[in-house]
């Protein structure tokens, strides 16, 4: 198994022994009154929510590229050709950068 896996499961079962210790009810005060609530229910939400969030945090974004814009239909070499056209540098100044 991969050193992940191992984690994630090791994770898990430390996650699910501590929700099993705290089963016992406590009052929470909330916006409009007192509420007595498991305490399993409060952290296993909370961690849920965690999770969640942290994975819509940690997602990669997705980028649109102005290449993408301009011509859909071009070759990236094409573009890199246009570049080179519409460039104003030198020919010395070209060649010191490739």
């Amino acid at each position: 198994m991969k050193t992940k896996t191992i984690f994630i499961i090791a994770f898990t079962a430390l996650i699910t022994i501590f929700l099993m210790i705290n089963t016992d009810a406590v009052e929470f005060n909330f916006i409009f009154g007192k509420k007595e609530i498991s305490k399993l229910l409060v952290v296993g939400v909370c961690t849920f929510f965690g999770f969640i969030l942290g994975y819509w945090a940690a997602k990669p974004k997705t980028t649109v590229s102005s290449y993408d814009i301009d011509d859909p239909q071009g070759t990236p070499e094409d573009r890199r050709n246009e570049l080179k056209r519409n460039n104003d540098l030198s020919d010395e100044d070209r060649d010191y950068i490739s």
